[in-house]
């Protein structure tokens, strides 16, 4: 059960807000966001999803820059509301067909009108996309694909890019409903490194994830590769020498849409279900043996006279030239006695970008795309306000990257086809597979 639900933009703005059972002061959204402000600006990094404000319990989660969140006076399930989060921004988007604040804010009327249907009195009736389209009436004002920023680029190569932001009720040009359907393979990625570079923990957590637009809901087949494996009986896949897409794929464990049968996986590795509209994961998994990470990160920090140090950091990209990850960023933390930074970038560099934030002594370092195959590296140097004392590596790190690699999963969990069941011959959908890697916690120690 909960009190009230709102999305805020990023600086804060409230834009959509409902209050179902009055519990919970009208000031809440601006209490949430300056408390979550405030744990950024303390440099103790992102506010945790759940916290506790005055006797009122915050639930938020994020999603394409918005805040989504709930409040409540009652001890309930974080792991319930925080699900609730997510399945409202997933209804959300296969309606509008793009989560963005102006796309919520052209389509406030049919975003009310979703909300009064998923959640009445403050409980949950359903956040089935196809369950609310016999309840829901309002069409969606489609967004000028022009504007959907830079979260669409690893789609645009492979299609184009109007099909990003359809909405799964909104028909074509004509009256006509264009048959095709999405899957992703979407991969988040944690690694840590010791500080000569070995690899000291790693681990995938992926899904695929599955939307539809084909009417009446055929049957269809999706076939990974046979070489999977569940459990950690399997072989290790780190192997070098194999190329993308081949060998064994060794899962902890995964668990399945509640739409999937899969009376041939165990023989074939085939799942089998019959779509529903919306956006949907077909299926979750984890990896915790051993896989090539994308990146190699080495860190070096050296004294270089008594109130000065410098600070080397090169990235080597271990994927295939054919490649291109973007949205590079390098962190470091520095010591809390650092005045200045001084940046050095290889000549002929394009596209970096560097900055020394004084208030939380953070060091960093965004490079606009990297190409497979290739090194960059960065020298910075530091003043300090005193001496160090000999402890400098202790008082600076560990290094943090963040990435996003289109068309890569480091796992090599494959989508080898995926079979719709014809309703005749002339029956032919659209069919989109998509791979992405980001990073979840990419770390290495100095």
């Amino acid at each position: 059960m909960i009190s009230q639900f709102f999305i805020l933009s990023q600086r804060g703005d409230s834009i959509v807000f409902r209050d179902y059972r009055g519990e919970v002061p009208k000031g809440s959204a601006e209490i949430f966001f300056r408390k979550v402000k405030f744990w950024k600006d303390d440099g103790e990094g992102d506010a945790p999803p759940v916290f506790n404000a005055d006797g009122v319990n915050y639930f938020h989660v994020k999603d394409a820059g918005l805040l989504f969140v709930a409040t409540t006076r009652v001890n309930v399930s974080p792991s319930l509301v925080l699900e609730l989060l997510r399945r409202i921004a997933r209804v959300v988007k296969d309606y509008l067909g793009v989560l963005s604040e102006d796309a919520l804010r052209k389509n406030f009327v049919l975003v009310y009108e979703l909300l009064d249907q998923i959640i009445d009195f403050g409980y949950v009736q359903t956040t089935s996309t196809e369950v609310l389209k016999s309840y829901v009436f309002n069409e969606p004002v489609v967004v000028d694909s022009s504007q959907l920023g830079p979260a669409g680029i690893f789609m645009a190569k492979r299609m184009p890019v109007t099909t990003i932001t359809k909405s799964v009720v909104a028909n074509e040009r004509g009256g006509r409903k264009r048959e095709e359907i999405f899957v992703d393979v979407i991969e988040k990625m944690s690694v840590t490194f010791s500080s000569s570079g070995y690899v000291l923990t790693s681990e995938i957590d992926g899904t695929i994830q599955l939307k539809s637009y084909l009417t009446g809901n055929p049957e269809i087949r999706l076939a990974l590769n046979e070489e999977v494996g569940i459990g950690r009986g399997g072989e290790s896949i780190y192997d070098y020498g194999r190329s993308l897409g081949s060998g064994a794929v060794i899962l902890d464990d995964c668990n399945f849409h509640e739409s999937v049968h899969l009376d041939s996986f165990d023989v074939d590795r085939t799942l089998t279900l019959v779509p529903t509209d919306g956006e949907f994961p077909v299926m979750n998994y984890r990896i915790t043996q051993e896989f090539k990470p994308p990146f190699c990160i080495n860190a070096l920090i050296e004294e270089a006279g008594p109130f000065k140090a410098e600070v080397t950091i090169k990235v080597r990209a271990d994927f295939p030239s054919s490649i291109i990850a973007d949205k590079i960023l390098v962190q470091i933390p520095l010591p809390t006695y650092t005045t200045r930074v001084s940046f050095e970038l290889e000549p002929g560099t394009v596209g970096n970008t560097t900055n020394f934030t004084e208030a939380n002594k953070r060091m960093e370092w965004g490079l606009k795309k990297i190409v497979g195959g290739s090194e960059h590296t960065l020298h910075a140097k530091l003043t300090f306000s005193q001496e160090s004392h000999g402890n400098i590596t202790k008082e600076a790190g560990p290094v943090s990257m963040t990435f996003t690699i289109p068309m890569f999963n480091a796992s090599r969990l494959q989508v080898k086809y995926l079979h719709i069941t014809k309703k005749s011959k002339s029956y032919n959908p659209y069919r989109w597979v998509r791979y992405v890697t980001h990073s979840n916690s990419y770390v290495a120690r100095l």
